[in-house]
């Protein structure tokens, strides 16, 4: 008797210690700490790795555009340009599937000293599209002739064929709405759209880094928070308000 209850014993100790480490391995990604995060709709994977989220996409817009002509996806997703912009000029690079990885810090804070953004992905819309700066590339500069060739949901593809928006992305705000929560900068903070409280949001009402701070409906305790607007610089100002994590192709 005694023997079978050493065995019973040995076995309950395996099947706890196989418990807990398997508890260990489990992905976190259906955490409540993730909840705002799984509002990134276009992501492939959401997980968490320390003190960042990890969120992987494939950068492809869910909306159509005239960049998919000439690419696999043509026959569901091509459209001819049909926006306002009597500008409107097609730029000669097409939409491809680009594997970004973003790590965002889970808990941003404000930098103690300012981090420029940089040329590229500075942060990830919610249909997992990457949101540039307002500078054209490769020597910064405005974007007065690049507007031109943004489609009818404001963005266009790189010479890398990364697809990417610099400034409202209008298939998301009519989607959302122009209050909605439309994405995460690397540093972490919130990007919300272009109204507030039934109000468009103007530069005036902002900081140098293009935000500020309160309760929104996503952080009800209050957060730092980016608004994109109908002005330079859009959707960031003078660097990031917080520590950026990173992009990754």
């Amino acid at each position: 008797m005694n023997n079978i209850k050493c065995i019973g014993l040995s076995l309950l100790s395996i099947l706890f210690f196989f418990s807990c480490d398997k508890k260990e391995d489990t992905p976190v990604s259906g955490s409540d700490e993730l909840a705002v995060y799984k509002k990134i709709y276009g992501a492939t994977d959401i997980y968490k790795d320390g003190d960042f989220v990890v969120i992987k996409t494939t950068n492809l817009p869910d909306h159509k555009s005239p960049y998919y002509k000439g690419t696999q996806w043509e026959s569901d997703k091509w459209e001819d340009y049909n926006g306002s912009n009597t500008s409107w000029k097609k730029n000669p690079n097409k939409i491809a599937e680009s594997n970004i990885t973003y790590r965002i810090p889970m808990n941003p804070v404000k930098s103690s000293s300012s981090n420029p953004t940089s040329l590229g992905s500075i942060g990830v819309a919610l249909n997992g599209v990457s949101l540039f700066n307002q500078y054209a590339g490769p020597n910064n500069q405005p974007l007065t002739d690049e507007v031109n060739s943004f489609d009818q949901y404001n963005g266009h593809p790189t010479g890398q064929s990364i697809y990417h928006y610099h400034v409202e992305p209008t298939y998301l705000t009519a989607n959302k709405g122009k209050e909605a929560l439309l994405g995460f900068l690397l540093d972490g903070f919130p990007v919300y759209g272009p109204m507030e409280d039934g109000k468009t949001v103007s530069n005036n009402d902002l900081d140098e880094f293009h935000g500020h701070s309160h309760a929104t409906t996503d952080y009800p305790e209050g957060i730092y928070h980016y608004h994109i607007t109908d002005q330079d610089p859009y959707l960031n100002g003078s660097g990031f308000y917080g520590t950026p994590g990173t992009a990754t192709r």
